[in-house]
Parts: structure tokens; C-alpha cells; sequence
């Protein structure tokens, strides 16, 4: 079985000249695939590339991608020096100094310690020289994750084949008891007719055609054969690879469809439980459904 569940978690660390990068990866239950990813500061470039790579592998699901990196930053360390307004400072001193008859007595250590005459800046990195250590991290992460889905992919499958095994069953079950409520049926009606008519010789052709009609209102061979043919399209899909959840979803609708008009044409209290438990069945498997991928 290849089904993936929509949980996981995924984690890839790469460490190079100082710096490690660290890539997160959280999926969840979704209708549709809905990515959303907090990147670095400038890296907002790379965010299609990943934005590829993830959706490469979830079809769907709430996924949340976090990208960090950590550690010495001191090659793209930049110190600027405002010439014009260390200038200005030193003009508007001198002005003063002038001004109130005082030595102007100023260093180059004084004019620094102004806002803004020296100023430290981060250059952006070198996205194309980085990308592979991102990629390595983000490949890392969605393989661990896509490892987990897996995992729980499986035994969301095993859980959902054991459930439509024992969905046969009950189903083998109804179609066997169909004849003998038939054959009940037609002698309780034999019977309340003998009872309205006392001595009155019943005409064999008209409780014929009675009968057929009731053995017509209480067959559900057309319901059966379809819930067959849902039942052996559903255990395909479960063997099948990529995305296969809303298919699964489709045909448990379908299954409850053919369901509700099968228990409405049988209507007897002695099946009625069966029907029951057939929806009670189910409601399971759509449950277990809404996590598959």
C-alpha cells in the first residue's frame, strides 16, 4: 500500500563556513494543499524553488515550511562611513566653537560617536551560491516527512481495508436474508388475505402478480451490486499511488447513497441493525478518510 496521511514532520540541518542552515516542515489535515513558508531575510527569491519541491510531493494539506540560518555573519558585515555629515558635524562644531570664542579642540573619535557618521550594514547573501545548502535542508526535511506520511499512511489503509472487509461482510450478510424476508413477506401476505376474504378461493394469477410486486418493492440487487463495485474500486485506491483522498471521500458518499435507499426498500426491523451498522461503519472510515492525502 503506497496511501500518505497529511500529518508530518520533517526536519534537515546543513552546517557550512560558520553558518547552519535549518529547515522545519508541518503538515495537517486540509481540503487543498495551503503552503505557507517563513523564510530569511532575503531570501524571498528562493521561495518559488521551494515552493516546487514541497508541492512535488504534497498533493494537499495545511504544510508550513520554516527556513532559518544561524552563526557568523561577518563576511557580509559592511562599515560606511558618512563623510557629508561627519563634515557637517564638524562645521556646525566649529561654528559654535567660533561663535562663543572657545578652542575647538575635536577628534576623529568624537565625530564617530554621532548618529550616522559610521554605520554598520548586512549585505545580502549570494542566493545562487546558497541554494544548494538550501535545497539539501529543504530535500532533508520533506523526506522525513514525507516518512512519516507514509507511515501513518499505511496504517491508515490497513485500518480502512479491515473496515470494508467487515463492510462486506454485512453486506454478504443482508443480500443472504433477502430471500427469506422475501418468502416471509409473501406468506404474511397469503395470510392477512385469507383472513379479508375467509372462504373466498384466492385467484392464483392475482396473488402471482401481488407477489411479484412486492418481491419487486424489496429487491436490492441493483444497490448491492453497485456497494460490490464501490467496495472493489475502494480497495484499489487504497493500493494506488499520489493522491487518493478525494476519491476515498467520493465513494464513501457513495457507498452511504446506496446505503439509506437500500435499508428504505428492505424497511424490516429484523435487517434494520445491519443498515445501522453499515453507516455506523462508515462514518468511521470518512473520518479516517479526511486524513489521507
Amino acid at each position: 500500500m503506497s496511501v500518505k496521511s497529511m500529518t508530518g514532520f520533517g526536519r534537515g540541518e546543513v552546517e557550512s563556513e560558520g553558518r547552519v542552515w535549518m529547515a522545519e516542515i508541518r503538515g495537517v489535515n486540509n481540503r487543498y494543499l495551503d503552503l505557507k513558508m517563513k523564510l530569511p531575510r532575503g531570501y524571498a527569491a528562493l521561495e518559488e524553488k521551494i515552493r516546487k519541491k514541497v508541492s512535488a510531493l504534497h498533493v494537499r494539506g495545511r504544510v508550513d515550511l520554516f527556513l532559518s540560518v544561524t552563526g557568523n555573519f561577518s563576511d557580509l558585515q559592511e562599515v560606511k562611513v558618512n563623510h557629508e555629515l561627519a563634515g557637517g558635524y564638524h562645521a556646525a562644531l566649529k561654528t559654535l566653537a567660533d561663535s562663543l570664542n572657545l578652542p575647538l579642540e575635536i577628534t576623529v573619535k568624537d565625530l564617530s560617536a554621532f548618529p550616522e557618521v559610521i554605520t554598520r550594514e548586512q549585505k545580502d547573501e549570494d542566493l545562487e551560491a546558497v541554494w544548494p545548502l538550501v535545497e539539501q535542508v529543504v530535500d532533508m526535511a520533506l523526506a522525513h516527512c514525507n516518512d512519516m506520511r507514509r507511515q501513518e499512511g499505511e496504517a491508515l489503509a490497513r485500518d480502512l481495508q479491515s473496515r470494508l472487509d467487515t463492510f462486506t461482510s454485512t453486506i454478504d450478510g443482508i443480500e443472504k436474508n433477502i430471500p427469506i424476508l422475501l418468502a416471509d413477506r409473501q406468506k404474511n401476505l397469503e395470510e392477512r388475505l385469507e383472513k379479508l376474504l375467509g372462504n373466498v378461493q384466492l385467484d392464483p394469477a392475482r396473488l402471482a402478480q401481488e407477489v411479484a410486486l412486492l418481491a419487486d418493492k424489496t429487491d436490492v440487487t441493483e444497490e448491492i451490486v453497485r456497494l460490490r463495485c464501490h467496495i472493489e474500486q475502494f480497495s484499489s485506491f487504497l493500493r494506488e499511488e499520489g493522491g487518493i483522498g478525494r476519491k476515498l471521500d467520493f465513494l464513501i458518499q457513495e457507498f452511504l447513497r446506496e446505503v439509506n435507499t437500500l435499508a428504505s426498500k428492505i424497511n424490516d426491523a429484523s435487517i434494520a441493525h445491519h443498515t445501522v451498522d453499515l453507516k455506523s461503519e462508515l462514518e468511521k472510515m470518512r473520518e479516517q478518510v479526511q486524513n489521507i492525502e
